[in-house]
């Protein structure tokens, strides 16, 4: 007879190793990493952009998963789907049938993308970004994929190909043979075209590295050329899809632009059951699958399960119910115009930018010969390490947990569920002007933090 299995009583005794145990058998840099900056915190429970520890302490998500949690965590309507999709014990991948909830789900993804026509779901954004690569080479016969400097598109080997961050790629060569181009440069990637081997260019319409955006027109520009060129566009829309910029896509935001592949990914999931989609026109998909004898030439083992099918539709219908894209919009305007408007009183504060609930806040050089002197100090042992002063106090003293943009950057990027409103925004805006306070002080726990981080820094050289 089977034991019967308990996961609340296996939490409640094993819970409290959580540290512990990671370190011995999974990544053991996290939790060290964890401990030395203080974000080492045991969360119980979590609703909406919240969290809250043992002691009932409120803290605001201000990171979202990774941009994971578009709809908030644990929001009822995806639960219900969930339960509901769990108790009727459907016959699911049993690989040699057509399921409903895998076309009923690519038909209201498609409602928001009326010049995209088919539908592959896979289970992550790197997946669907391998899958766009794959059908864009196939679909036009060539072999080069044309990327942007700073692009992030996953970290498996073909989209890691398309990685425009060395960091990342050190150490894992070769890759695919492909080729970086700068982000707006219509000249160079004309010049990469008339090579006469492109299949595609990928690119995030707003790039999470950093939150630079596209250039105005760029988008739309880009397409034409590639398609005078007989290549394709691909959006990676991965990070910045389904609502987060204050349009379904952020690619909408430029009038004209139609990409031939889109990839999406985490708010798809609702936070719960791993989902990605690659959509794309009806004559790639028809190449790629051009007879029976290839219809299986890509597919994925747990792709368009019915778990995250019902993730996925259950998300859908929260964003257009309660207008999640109209309220990233209102909601990340309130937020950018407020911090933007700090920009004039703090000398560390060097730009605000982004579009809708993706934001970044950007630091630089002060002119002030005190403040000057203490951030050359941080720049000489690595850059990057004030924003992580911010970011850390944000957490300890204000209970907002954020992160730093990227390595070797002095940009924090916000991308918060899209359900936070006013008194959300309220709360950031004062704790981070209460940190902003105190790095221009000239002195208190902040700068004291810093020398931990330089001294660090320079021990892991």
């Amino acid at each position: 007879m089977t034991k019967e299995f308990d996961l609340g009583a296996l939490l409640a005794e094993r819970g409290a190793e959580r540290y512990e145990l990671h370190g011995k058998y999974l990544n053991h840099q996290l939790p060290r990493m964890l401990h030395t900056i203080g974000f080492d915190k045991v969360y119980e429970r979590a609703e909406g952009a919240h969290f809250w520890d043992a002691d009932g302490n409120d803290y605001l998500d201000m990171l979202a998963g990774f941009g994971v949690m578009g709809v908030g965590r644990h929001h009822p309507v995806v639960r219900k789907a969930l339960h509901d999709v769990l108790d009727a014990q459907l016959a699911d991948l049993t690989r040699f049938d057509c399921q409903p909830l895998p076309g009923l789900l690519a038909e209201r993804i498609l409602t928001h993308s009326p010049h995209l026509d088919r539908v592959f779901f896979g289970n992550s954004g790197t997946e669907a970004v391998e899958t766009a690569l794959k059908f864009a080479r196939f679909a036009t016969g060539r072999p080069r994929i044309l990327y942007c400097d700073h692009a992030f598109h996953g970290l498996t080997t073909g989209s890691l190909s398309v990685n425009g961050e060395d960091g990342f790629r050190d150490g894992f060569a070769p890759l695919l043979p492909d080729t970086a181009v700068p982000l707006g440069d219509l000249d160079t990637l004309e010049r990469e075209l008339k090579k006469g081997d492109v299949a595609a260019l990928i690119v995030e319409p707003i790039q999470g590295k950093g939150v630079h955006e596209a250039p105005p027109g760029y988008l739309r520009a880009a397409q034409e050329l590639l398609h005078k060129h007989k290549a394709l566009l691909i959006a990676d829309e991965v990070q910045t899809g389904l609502g987060r910029t204050g349009d379904f896509y952020a690619y909408q935001h430029e009038d004209g632009v139609e990409p031939d592949l889109v990839c999406v990914a985490k708010s798809l999931s609702g936070g719960y059951v791993p989902v990605s989609a690659t959509l794309g026109k009806d004559w790639i998909f028809k190449k790629v699958y051009s007879s029976m004898d290839r219809v299986l030439v890509h597919s994925a083992s747990f792709g368009a399960n019915a778990q995250a099918m019902a993730a996925g539709l259950a998300v859908l219908s929260v964003m257009e119910d309660e207008q999640i894209v109209a309220n990233a919009r209102a909601t990340g305007e309130q937020l950018k115009s407020r911090l933007a408007a700090l920009i004039d009183k703090y000398e560390l504060l060097a730009d605000v930018r982004g579009r809708g609930l993706m934001i970044g806040i950007e630091f630089g050089r002060p002119k002030s010969l005190k403040l000057r002197s203490r951030w050359t100090m941080l720049q000489a042992a690595r850059k990057g390490l004030f924003a992580q002063m911010v970011v850390v106090p944000l957490l300890q003293r204000h209970r907002i947990l954020t992160q730093v943009s990227g390595d070797h950057l002095e940009v924090i990027k916000l991308i918060p569920p899209l359900v936070i409103g006013e008194e959300d925004v309220d709360r950031f805006v004062d704790a981070f002007t209460a940190v902003m306070d105190d790095a221009h002080s000239g002195g208190g726990l902040m700068w004291d933090f810093g020398k931990t981080l330089v001294k660090q820094a320079v021990a892991n050289r």
